[in-house]
């Protein structure tokens, strides 16, 4: 007998949480910026910017579109046109020049602005694990947005270099970085949520160049206080484990040269025991330890066992214990080097370049040529809206279309946008 089919597909707000879990308002996910990382020129800028396009959306995770496919057809253009229904408010684009240099351009979606870097030097994801000892491997750790850490965003006042950035450029682009990850909130956000850290560092030039290393890494902690013969057991009784659940045998030490169990859990006097700092791979002597407060769940007691479990928690805080935090690498690293600030998404006035720069006077002609060019542009709107009116009313009055107009109708404007889109992207799980 056949079994009945059950669906198992979720719906739009449904509760797919633990027991009691509400589901994600609508206005929270409308208030989580979303980015799109993508190649311009996909066939173009080679398989190294590919992979490193690759290890910025896995970084960008999990508010990205990590499975989005470019064609060469496509254009900024296409992408623009489907950021408003998707929810994308960042636009990460990676090109190559003919000269060979890899540039990335930072946008905000739908009005701008737009900042422009030169990536001079970067490192992938396998390039940093194959340098690291014990690599991070991926885990839950790419299921929340990083935590972001800006470090020397604003120049110090005392400096008098002649081509500085202005203050009000710095902290532009302190707000477009800020803006790339939801806000953290002290109070709400749950501490084991945050597993990762990207790192933006600039560093001060004297000749006013704006350069930032961006680093990104894994956040891990480890139990502190106990001692090492404990340590080394425990770290024995967790690979005893792990191996059982893979169904492999062995998984203990080799003790058939030692003579003695202290030699195993103290080591030897000589320093060449098992339990030696170069063989233990233990580092939270010099990590940092931070106090954390423990998240088991409490039992209701009676006031009699309040008052014994106060009396044994003297001395030292109740339900805090300490940890030591490590940072390991994932990847990958860029530095990058600011080359110009332009209002629109890569179309606008300049608002800062590293190489031009312009006297009051060449400003002010300068405004005044983007105003003509604004206003003219107002006017072929203006122009083609009374023409599609003039289309409609001559469709509503039975008459055809006049032959000869090479102006396209907005409703077929619309379908073409579609079509494109629809043969050449294909929306990641994460858009």
């Amino acid at each position: 007998m056949a079994h009945k089919k059950h669906k198992k597909q979720t719906h739009l707000g449904a509760n797919n949480g633990p027991a009691g879990a509400k589901a994600p308002s609508a206005n929270s996910i409308s208030r989580s910026p979303k980015s799109m990382v993508l190649r311009i020129g996909a066939g173009e800028v080679g398989p190294s910017v590919s992979q490193l396009v690759k290890d910025v959306r896995a970084m960008m995770e999990p508010d990205t579109a990590s499975r989005l496919k470019e064609r060469k057809a496509n254009r900024l253009r296409d992408y623009l046109t489907m950021a408003g229904p998707l929810g994308v408010s960042h636009l990460m684009l990676f090109s190559r020049s003919d000269s060979g240099n890899t540039n990335m351009r930072l946008a905000i979606t739908p009005r701008g602005p737009t900042l422009h870097f030169q990536v001079e030097k970067y490192s992938l994801c396998k390039d940093v694990r194959n340098a690291l000892k014990h690599p991070k491997g991926g885990g839950k750790e790419y299921l929340n947005p990083p935590l972001l850490v800006m470090n020397n965003f604003t120049s110090p006042a005392d400096s008098e270099s002649p081509n500085k950035i202005p203050k009000h450029l710095e902290s532009l682009t302190t707000t477009v970085f800020q803006s790339l990850f939801p806000p953290i909130s002290p109070q709400n956000t749950p501490l084991p949520s945050i597993r990762r850290v990207m790192l933006l560092n600039r560093e001060l030039q004297d000749d006013g160049s704006y350069i930032l290393n961006l680093r990104h890494y894994a956040i891990t902690t480890k139990a502190t206080g106990l001692s090492r013969p404990l340590r080394r057991l425990n770290a024995a009784e967790k690979l005893l484990n792990s191996q059982k659940k893979k169904g492999k045998k062995g998984g203990l030490p080799n003790l058939g040269k030692l003579e003695d169990i202290a030699d195993y859990m103290v080591g030897g006097a000589d320093g060449s025991g098992y339990m030696t700092d170069a063989t233990s791979g233990s580092e939270a002597d010099t990590d940092a330890e931070v106090e954390v407060v423990e998240t088991r769940t409490k039992k209701i007691l009676s006031k009699r066992q309040k008052d014994r479990e106060d009396g044994k928690s003297k001395g030292s805080g109740p339900g805090v214990e300490k940890r030591a935090v490590k940072l390991v690498e994932l990847g990958p690293r860029m530095r990058l080097r600011m080359t110009k600030v332009e209002e629109g998404v890569c179309t606008g006035k300049i608002m800062w370049h590293e190489y031009i720069h312009k006297t009051k006077e060449e400003v002010k002609a300068m405004d005044k040529a983007w105003e003509k060019k604004r206003q003219e542009k107002e006017g072929r709107k203006r122009v083609q809206k009374e023409n599609v009116e003039k289309k409609r009313q001559a469709k509503g009055l039975g008459a055809k279309d006049a032959e000869g107009d090479d102006e396209m109708d907005v409703d077929e404007w619309d379908s073409e946008v579609l079509k494109v889109m629809g043969n050449g992207v294909e929306r990641g799980d994460g858009g």
